[in-house]
């Protein structure tokens, strides 16, 4: 039971973590906003990092304490960042130059594909209680998906000769997405969550600063010729700070239910998955947004599932 209570956990933080995205895209790309969250989590992660190496008796037995990785450890996590990077990578250009309307439906299915694979590759087997809370969280995250489009049309039409490059980048971003969960389930018995999350993290901070680095040289942004330091608009560090907090607890606490020999990463994912609650939630009371009814009918879809979950579990 405690692997369900901290994947609860996960997805609480998850929420939140969504909901610091959106103000911090409001006035920063999402390449920089992606690049400083990451760093800024590394920064975090370091210190425990440092402390288990210059002082291992103090940190020893305690919950952050940071193991060594072999070599193999290592190459493995290497592996993880290199799968979440890719998903998000092909997700963001999918969503830049495909409608709103093909990639949202398209999306809401990833826990459904991740629920197959932890089916065929893990033999997992889900109760009649877990089935029913599967099924309500995934078809109400759907049926959201496609009751936002009535009022967030897309003007974006690819030419139909580049489309299917789009399309493809779409499938992959789902089908990458729901293999790093299975990927997820497979390194978490083999090495202490901890060890995997700091150096998984570190990982993607190098990646991301090269990525950043030649997304700036292939799209420079335009300087002015009289440029205002008024006129400036800096990074809102607040939020980017509020998105890598969040996703440190969430990651950290999603990992350690893994590490339950008896945690099941279909049940795991929907409940995490389960944290767009917190969203929708912070989009009808904050931001009033419109079809309030459609989104508290989604949102009690989704909550009866995860009592589901939790009753089966």
């Amino acid at each position: 039971m405690t692997w369900v209570i901290l994947a609860f956990v996960s997805a609480l933080c998850l929420g939140f973590y969504d909901i610091s995205k959106k103000v911090a895209l409001r006035d920063g790309s999402v390449v920089d906003v992606l690049t400083a969250s990451i760093l800024i989590s590394s920064c975090i992660l370091l210190i425990p990092l440092l402390l288990s190496r210059l002082a291992p008796s103090m940190m020893a037995g305690t919950a952050f304490y940071v193991p060594t990785l072999d070599l193999r450890g290592h190459l493995l996590t290497v592996l993880k960042s290199v799968i979440v990077l890719s998903s998000w990578l092909c997700a963001y250009l999918a969503l830049k130059h495909l409608p709103i309307s093909v990639v949202s439906p398209w999306q809401a299915t990833r826990p459904m594909w991740t629920l197959i694979g932890a089916m065929l590759i893990f033999g997992e087997r889900l109760n009649p209680w877990q089935w029913t809370g599967v099924l309500l969280a995934i078809g109400s995250i759907f049926l959201f998906s496609f009751s936002s489009l009535t009022r967030n049309p897309s003007p974006v039409t690819p030419h139909p000769l580049t489309a299917n490059r789009y399309y493809l980048a779409l499938a992959l971003a789902i089908i990458i997405g729901a293999g790093s969960g299975l990927y997820d389930k497979y390194i978490m018995r083999l090495y202490d969550h901890n060890a995997v999350q700091v150096y998984y993290t570190l990982y993607q901070a190098v990646m991301m600063l090269v990525f950043c680095y030649i997304h700036h040289r292939r799209h420079p942004s335009p300087v002015p010729p009289h440029p205002s330091p008024v006129t400036r608009n800096p990074l809102p560090l607040i939020p980017i700070s509020l998105i890598s907090v969040f996703l440190v607890i969430s990651d950290n606490v999603y990992m350690l239910a893994l590490q339950d020999p008896d945690s099941m990463i279909a049940v795991v994912s929907t409940i995490r998955r389960g944290g767009t609650v917190i969203g929708f939630a912070y989009g009808l009371i904050f931001l009033k947004e419109k079809d309030p009814y459609k989104k508290v009918l989604c949102m009690l879809g989704i909550l009866a599932g995860l009592i589901c979950l939790a009753l089966g579990s």
